[in-house]
């Protein structure tokens, strides 16, 4: 480069990530390098074909800062240099040099690989740039949804998801404005999409899927309203219609506009040719129509079956060619109808399907190999035709995790037992046992009227008693009334848990017994809080000390997520003393107006404090867990965390 040869040699002091240092331009121009201060060797080397982008602070603003966006061919996006210049005498001056170097250079650069010649002497012809575009244009639509740095940056792809899942997008934009000043944009865009690429590969798969033909005439019904014709049928069907049966289509050019177009298709779908077209049997019954009645016998392909005839067809589904290498009918059985070739009148269902089966199938691309091809395959196309349900099962390489006490994966170290185990844990089974011989012991026992063993009476159970009042006074006994009231609510409350697990739970249940308001409250603040553990474990996982700032700020975020899950448990716990204040109210009420007391238990009511603690006692232990390593850490280093 001529030019770059008068350049003098450029420099200035600049911080870079906190450390002073000078950044120069070398000497051949081709890189920019900053070199901290009392160090042998630059730290940072920028090559100037790699820049992508210049940004400045403005002349008034106090600070002097350089932003040098760098992008290597193989990166899958751009690298972002911030250098704060801090010269004593005119940090400014200094800047601006380099800036306007580097804008100089880069320049050239530009300029010389526009003037680079071609094969034919001149600079890339247009024809050829769109041949280049076309023929690379599939391999680009092939392979991108493959490419997961691809879909990281694609930001109309993200757009789009978010715009069809409003949950996502309020995680988004909630994760986004909480999270911590020393993440930036594109550092937060990158780490959260990272982490859902299957959700964008999924999304773009189906948004570039199109619908194919499909058997139009079979989904048009005209319908009968108070005597009057009622047809729907739109645009896109009219052309489906036309498409498929070319019949209708000149039926309509030559009869439309003596008819008007909404009288033409409400006397088609009355006619028999539609009733021919669907492949259903033509009746005396049926109503005729001299318009449409002349285009029965009318033929309606499109060339088609001509096209299907020159084409090679195996022997195997050849009917036509096995009946004349047979020779007819004169010996064995006789084929099935189905299985005769002869006149369309014949199963004309049959015909009509498997006619428009093969007008549908022309316009899918072929996806499998033709076989009037020559024998012989690479191995490529061998293996993909290859049945792999015929073969055995791969051995599996991974690593196996066992897990004991599956129960108790979720749960508390500390968790105390439930109140039927620890029951059941302070009963000695001797003594159990010989109690329930008493109980059935028939010299103990009484007798009833007819003189034989009171079964009732040994295990407890009145008939007489129907008084909710008298069973506190009762002690619990094997066969009673409250036991066995017990056993039914047991096994009701299995009963109910099964089906909600099976057929979905209802929307009250499925909220215990918080608002919907709250409930998507608490939503949002699991994602965020599970986004901003991602980004911690990255961080903190990673062992980059230059990321030491951040990775506090990242703990400072989740502290905030642990007060935000506070704050929800404390309106929850507010919305269900509100219900609990209305229903004693309600209560008294009734008893001033009616004194009629009502029985009612405020622990039937749920949600409150405890309904979030144990919802979120997963992510709150997570949050401990990440607080601890972070601190421990620390302590390693011999710090002192804040």
């Amino acid at each position: 480069m001529a030019s770059s040869k008068s350049l003098p040699s450029i420099k200035g002091s600049a911080i870079y990530k906190k450390k002073e240092g000078t950044l120069s331009i070398s000497k051949d121009q081709k890189s920019i390098e900053w070199l901290p201060l009392n160090a042998p060797k630059s730290d940072v080397t920028i090559i100037v074909a790699h820049i992508t982008n210049l940004q400045q602070t403005p002349e008034s603003a106090p600070k002097v800062m350089l932003k040098i966006f760098e992008k290597s061919p193989d990166a899958a996006e751009s690298v972002t240099h911030l250098f704060h210049f801090n010269s004593p005498s005119n940090p400014r001056a200094e800047a601006n040099a380099i800036k306007d170097a580097l804008t100089n250079l880069i320049s050239a650069i530009k300029a010389n690989e526009n003037s680079i010649p071609r094969a034919n002497g001149s600079s890339a012809s247009a024809a050829m740039a769109m041949a280049s575009a076309v023929t690379s244009k599939p391999k680009c639509e092939g392979n991108r949804w493959y490419d997961d740095a691809h879909l990281k940056v694609d930001i109309e792809l993200q757009q789009s998801l978010m715009k069809k899942d409003p949950a996502l997008h309020r995680t988004y934009m909630e994760s986004r404005r909480t999270k911590p000043d020393t993440i930036s944009d594109s550092q937060f865009n990158s780490q959260f999409w990272s982490m859902r690429t299957n959700i964008l590969r999924a999304h773009a798969v189906e948004s570039n899927q199109k619908r194919g033909q499909y058997n139009v005439l079979s989904t048009v019904k005209p319908r009968q309203v108070d005597g009057e014709l009622k047809l729907n049928i739109s645009a896109e069907q009219v052309q489906l219609v036309f498409s498929q049966h070319p019949l209708v289509k000149r039926v309509y050019d030559e009869n439309v506009p003596k008819l008007n177009e909404s009288e033409f298709w409400s006397r088609f779908f009355l006619s028999r040719l539609f009733k021919k077209l669907k492949g259903e049997r033509i009746t005396e019954a049926d109503s005729m129509d001299p318009t449409f009645d002349r285009y029965l016998d009318a033929n309606n392909g499109n060339g088609l079956d001509q096209r299907l005839l020159v084409t090679h067809i195996p022997h195997i589904i050849d009917l036509e060619g096995n009946e004349e290498n047979q020779g007819g009918y004169r010996s064995g059985n006789r084929k099935d109808i189905t299985m005769r070739p002869g006149s369309s009148a014949k199963v004309p269902i049959v015909r009509t399907l498997n006619s428009l089966s093969e007008k549908i199938m022309a316009h899918v691309a072929p996806s499998d190999v033709d076989p009037a091809d020559p024998i012989g395959m690479d191995e490529e196309t061998f293996n993909s035709l290859a049945l792999r349900d015929l073969q055995g099962d791969a051995e599996e390489n991974r690593i196996m995790l066992n897990i004991k006490e599956q129960s108790q994966f979720f749960s508390n170290e500390k968790s105390s037992k439930s109140a039927e185990a620890a029951l059941y844990a302070k009963q000695i089974p001797s003594e159990v046992l010989e109690r329930l011989q008493m109980d059935v012991d028939p010299a103990s026992m009484e007798n009833d009227s007819t003189g034989r063993l009171d079964l009732r009476a040994a295990i407890g159970v009145l008939e007489d008693s129907d008084s909710e009042d008298e069973e506190e006074e009762k002690v619990a006994h094997v066969g009673s009334k409250a036991s066995l009231s017990d056993a039914q609510k047991q096994i009701l409350e299995g009963v109910a848990a099964r089906r909600t697990e099976i057929d979905g739970s209802s929307g009250q249940s499925s909220l215990s017994g918080l608002s919907q308001r709250l409930f998507d409250r608490l939503t949002l603040t699991h994602a965020t809080t599970t986004e901003f553990l991602h980004h911690f474990w990255v961080i903190f996982l990673s062992g980059d000390p230059d990321r030491a700032g951040e990775l506090a700020k990242m703990v400072e975020t989740l502290d905030r997520a642990m007060d935000r899950i506070t704050a929800v448990a404390s309106d929850a716990e507010k919305e269900r003393e509100e219900v609990i204040n209305k229903q004693k109210q309600h209560i008294r009420d009734v008893w001033e107006q009616t004194r009629k007391k009502i029985k009612w238990n405020p622990n039937t009511i749920g949600g409150g404090q405890k309904v979030v603690m144990e919802m979120m006692e997963p992510t709150i232990k997570t949050l401990r867990k990440a607080s601890k390593e972070y601190r421990k850490a620390l302590a390693a280093e011999g710090i002192k965390a804040s």
